[in-house]
């Protein structure tokens, strides 16, 4: 059974590495063609170069992981479950799974360094300090250690005390998602929009199309982060708009208006639902898959079939089935995208979309051009090339295409 999972496991890493190769040959050809998308030649390029970092460092880090990988499963989990001898099931599991989370974050923090803190700051996407981005990662560890032991816990209890164990397992956790997209904009912090104006004209867009909020706020994004970006946040009562401090500084009103109309896309075609629906489709099947294991796997990999050797085992495994399930979940996810495009541009114009569409992709150093196989398994978001050419717009020409002609 282990040989099982090795082989799947080296299938996900040949075509995370394969295809992060395909990626960046593909854009270093096309880094010498003609400036599209209103990019200058320097833009152009150095939005080619940033995708070309970030894919490598992405290549060597998915190599790593894989190394990672082989020694956890070859003597890593049976030494640590040697060294880790604890009566307690759910006190083991707590240390265990721990343990095994903070030995790979450390492992793996040099690359999360030097995104961070040298690529994306290269390019001006990022204003953040080592010492801020250190203690960003310390709070990120306390809050996953105090809310991930509690997690832990409960799962081993679940785990110790019901047979189908899983199925209130994938309960929980879908739950636990929707709890937290409620919560997130009640604790978030963020000012209340203070521009009239673009205030009222937001609320006449909500208006056109049914759609109540519990207000438009704006966040110092360009604190930490240039990239320009609008979205709704919240489910039912808690729903609210946000707008970065930087877009509404760098984008006419109208372009807003455009960035909104898409989202409200989005709103109208219950989206966030479906991707809710998607969510739990995914965690059902992980949960089924990891919750009727045979008890030979355990044995293979030198641990007791308790808790913390089902839930280590689990969150080694379950990036196979969440990788290999990317394109139909990001096909979906694109047609989305598609759809709420269409809604956008019909609220307010064409034009209006493409023009933010186009500046956006300049100031966050988009590189447009994108290998067929890096977006069948990275992107989430149709090409800027193929969302242009939807619209009825063409990149080369820089005009609509005349449908009489």
């Amino acid at each position: 059974m282990l040989e099982i999972f090795i082989i799947f496991y080296c299938i996900k890493s040949f075509l995370e590495i394969y295809t992060l190769f395909m990626q960046i040959k593909y854009v270093k050809n096309a880094k010498n063609l003609e400036p599209i998308i209103l990019l200058d030649s320097s833009k152009y390029k150095e939005a080619a170069n940033c995708s070309i970092g970030k894919d490598k460092l992405e290549m060597y880090l998915s190599g790593y992981n894989f190394i990672l990988f082989i020694l956890w499963i070859l003597f890593g989990l049976s030494y640590l479950d040697s060294v880790i001898q604890i009566d307690s099931y759910y006190l083991k599991a707590i240390i265990f799974v721990n343990t095994f989370i903070f030995i790979n974050l450390i492992l793996t923090l040099p690359f999360k360094l030097f995104i961070t803190l040298n690529l994306d700051k290269k390019y001006s996407f990022l204003h953040i300090t080592p010492t801020a981005f250190i203690k960003d990662t310390m709070d990120s560890l306390l809050l996953f250690l105090v809310l991930g032991s509690i997690i832990i816990g409960l799962f081993s209890f679940i785990i110790n005390s019901f047979t189908n164990w899983w199925i209130l397992i994938f309960a929980f956790i879908f739950i636990f998602i929707i709890f937290i997209k409620i919560l997130v904009p009640m604790i978030k912090k963020g000012k209340k929009l203070k521009d009239k104006e673009l205030k009222n004209k937001i609320r006449n867009l909500l208006d056109k199309v049914d759609c109540k909020c519990s207000g438009i706020f704006s966040v110092k994004a360009s604190k930490d982060d240039d990239q320009l970006n609008a979205y709704f946040e919240g489910l039912g009562v808690t729903k609210r708009i946000v707008l970065t401090d930087i877009l509404i500084e760098k984008l006419t009103h109208n372009e807003i208006l455009a960035v909104l109309g898409h989202e409200l896309g989005h709103f109208k075609n219950n989206d966030m639902f479906k991707n809710i629906a998607i969510i739990g489709i995914v965690i059902f099947l992980v949960s089924a898959i990891f919750g009727n294991l045979p008890p030979e796997l355990f044995l293979e990999l030198k641990l007791n079939n308790e808790p913390y050797a089902i839930i280590t085992v689990a969150i080694i495994f379950s990036p196979i089935f969440l990788f290999l399930t990317r394109p139909i979940i990001y096909a979906i996810s694109r047609h989305i995208e598609y759809v709420a495009d269409e809604f956008g541009s019909n609220l307010s114009t064409k034009e209006d979309l493409v023009n933010v569409l186009l500046k956006l992709a300049n100031e966050n150093k988009s590189f447009p051009l994108s290998n067929p196989m890096y977006i069948l398994f990275y992107h989430t978001h149709p090409p800027l090339v193929k969302r242009f050419k939807k619209l009825g717009f063409d990149v080369y020409t820089m005009k609509f295409i005349d449908k009489n002609e």
